[in-house]
């Protein structure tokens, strides 16, 4: 049993994922990159290297995976495996796993290279390593490959997903941090609008004072320092014709915006979406929005930035090295390897970019903290003027009691003569401590 599906578990391990979760994304992850590096790959690579570089006046031919323009000859053996005599020289794309000899088949080739030779790319063949040049291309493919798969499967396997159920649990945590309501009160505010039409068909009660608290606690400044008179009262905007989804999603939401901030209600909107991906997990959008947005570029927008200026420098290094002629230009492998590096970098970058919430504007900032400040102020001068009205009132109507009481106990001391002797024999003894004391002390 995961700690997951354990309810005597402690909170902190609810959602931490187990040894099932890593197992299951990295068999994903490895298992796509390697199909799509060994058979998709060269596909693309192939069919895109052809278009753009194929002869425009004669046709190519296929000699078992080998694309040429064949000779004289060549035209009777098509299909067959390639010879020298069998093609031109001009146009060769030979994206297979076998090794060429000049003299055999008129180019040489090692099993894991690629050649391509056009008369647009030079006299001399080019030459791809694809387990250099593409293989962070095809790490790319089985990495996103992996997240959208477990994001699909259920938590209880799914490493991704049970990373989006987690942040559902913390934010409705935050929010209920940030905003002091219950968690009933959250729970309703975060519902899908189908579950909370459904609730208000059985206990619309329920929601009415839910509703109401939030109204309460969301009142504009300008309407509390206001006569009564204009301050608009929860009864007067929400009555028994009143839609709750409708007054929830285009009310309470803007007053949470205005009255907290445009993050916390941002947080409850993707926190309902979220809870619509746990329902139809295709919704695969709503779950990256929550994840990305208010996790991954909180934690981590810094190192993926960084990442993106380390692929910068190494992509630099890489056409440096080339630009010194290390590289010979018939073998650009080490340069593809260095742009789909920093592609896959910057592509990050503006991934977590896309998700990072907007910065709010210093003025409206300000003048939350003002306002916040204010009501504070103006709770901290209610209660002073509570607890000097009780007082007040309560020295007022007891005073004289208090006085009977005193005299009383007064009166009760100096009859008791022995209470008396105990008490002054008591105040002689601490008085001959102190005084040997302070002449020890000198």
């Amino acid at each position: 049993m995961s700690a997951r599906t354990n309810p005597n578990a402690p909170e902190h391990t609810l959602y931490k994922a187990g040894f099932v979760h890593y197992v299951v994304f990295f068999a994903i992850f490895l298992a796509t990159a390697v199909i799509f590096h060994k058979f998709l790959l060269v596909r693309i690579v192939e069919s895109f290297v052809v278009f753009q570089f194929k002869p425009e006046r004669e046709e190519l031919a296929n000699f078992n995976g080998v694309r040429a323009v064949p000779s004289a000859e060549g035209l009777k053996h098509i299909g067959e495996e390639v010879k020298r005599e069998y093609i031109k020289p001009e146009y060769i794309f030979d994206f297979t796993n076998k090794a060429r000899q000049e003299k055999v088949h008129g180019y040489p080739k090692a099993p894991d290279e690629w050649v391509v030779k056009a008369p647009k790319l030079g006299d001399d063949p080019i030459y791809l390593d694809p387990n250099v040049g593409f293989v962070i291309f095809s790490i790319d493919i089985g990495f996103v490959v992996a997240v959208l798969l477990t994001l699909i499967m259920p938590p209880g396997f799914g490493f991704m997903s049970l990373k989006v159920e987690r942040e559902i649990h913390n934010n409705k945590a935050k929010i209920r941090l940030q905003t002091g309501f219950s968690e009933e009160i959250v729970e309703l505010l975060v519902m899908p609008d189908d579950r909370l039409a459904a609730l208000a068909e059985t206990d619309r009660r329920k929601i009415v004072e839910a509703f109401r608290v939030v109204w309460n606690r969301t009142i504009p400044e300008e309407e509390i320092g206001s006569s009564h008179r204009q301050v608009i009262g929860f009864d007067d905007a929400f009555d028994r014709n009143t839609d709750p989804v409708v007054f929830r999603n285009n009310v309470l939401y803007i007053r949470i915006r205005e009255h907290f901030s445009e993050f916390v209600e941002r947080s409850i909107e993707d926190i309902k979406a979220a809870i619509g991906w746990q329902r139809n997990r295709l919704r695969i959008g709503s779950a990256l929005r929550l994840y990305m947005a208010h996790h991954f570029t909180e934690q981590y927008s810094n190192n993926v930035t960084g990442f993106a200026y380390g692929g910068a420098a190494l992509l630099i290094v890489a056409v440096g090295i080339r630009g010194l002629k290390f590289i010979p230009p018939t073998r650009p492998s080490l340069i593809l390897g260095a742009i789909f590096l920093e592609f896959s970098m910057l592509a990050l970058l503006a991934f977590t970019l896309f998700y990072t919430e907007e910065e709010e504007r210093m003025d409206k900032m300000l003048k939350k903290m003002e306002d916040a400040s204010r009501s504070q102020l103006d709770i901290l001068q209610e209660q002073q003027r509570d607890i000097r009205l009780f007082v007040d009132k309560l020295i007022g109507e007891s005073s004289e009691m208090i006085k009977r009481r005193v005299e009383e106990a007064i009166s009760e001391h100096l009859s008791n003569d022995q209470a008396m002797r105990e008490k002054i024999s008591k105040a002689i003894v601490e008085n001959l401590k102190i005084g040997f004391k302070e002449s020890l002390d000198r």
